[in-house]
């Protein structure tokens, strides 16, 4: 019975063992009363090789600031541009000129005015052709306007809101001129607090953005183990 588990001792050392190296020198046990032949096996230490990785200002190459950071630079030196550019720039104005009108009744109470009189206005106002407008302003309006621009480029306002022609064609130019005032509209260049907050804001997610890949790639790396000894 000793003997049976002693010899059961030495296979599970045999078995458990992950990895061996090299086999030196073996000693072994016999037993003659089984007539069996066992090695010991001693146990070795395994050592990881995973790779070094070395960043790249060890390697003498400048280190690469992070995608997010440099986006948000690029926001912010395109923001003072902008500003510089447009500082001086007056703000456009509309006129009857720049537009098209057409004119009809009126609905809604007025009496017998309502009938008589073509006091409603639709007015057109075409952003592709108007050429007295900057590109900045003409390209900014086909974005915030989008939805209210038909296929040939055209804004159309219509107005009611008086009962005179007069009055609707002011009301009509008056939504125009508030959209390219809404257009031409450029917000200050960022002071140095607001650039070294807006750094630091960077910074601090950058960093949040790197712990929460390292954890990912630890948690990773520990089911890879898990598998390796099921």
């Amino acid at each position: 019975m000793a003997a049976m588990r002693a010899s059961s001792l030495l296979m599970r050392n045999i078995f458990s063992c992950a990895s061996l190296s090299s086999f030196k020198s073996v000693p072994t046990t016999t037993f003659p009363n089984l007539g069996m032949v066992f090695g010991r096996v001693p146990h070795v230490m395994t050592i990881s090789c995973s790779p070094v990785v070395r960043s790249a200002a060890e390697d003498g190459f400048p280190k690469k600031s992070p995608a997010r950071l440099s986006q948000i630079q690029q926001m912010v030196q395109e923001a003072v541009e902008r500003s510089q550019c447009a500082g001086n720039e007056p703000i456009p104005k509309i006129t009857a000129n720049h537009v098209v009108m057409r004119f009809a009744r009126s609905g809604g109470p007025g009496g017998q005015n309502v009938n008589k009189v073509n006091s409603k206005v639709d007015m057109r106002f075409n952003v592709k052709d108007a050429q007295w407008l900057s590109d900045r302003v003409r390209e900014r309006i086909m974005h915030v306007e989008k939805n209210r621009i038909n296929k040939d480029g055209e804004i159309v306002i219509s107005s009611t809101k008086t009962r005179t022609q007069k009055g609707n064609i002011e009301d009509a130019l008056g939504k125009l001129q508030a959209i390219i005032d809404a257009a031409s509209y450029v917000p200050p260049q960022p002071s140095a607090v607001q650039l070294k907050k807006i750094a630091k804001i960077a910074a601090i997610g950058e960093q949040k953005r790197l712990q929460s890949k390292k954890v990912l790639s630890q948690k990773k790396a520990l089911r890879r183990s898990q598998n390796r000894f099921d």
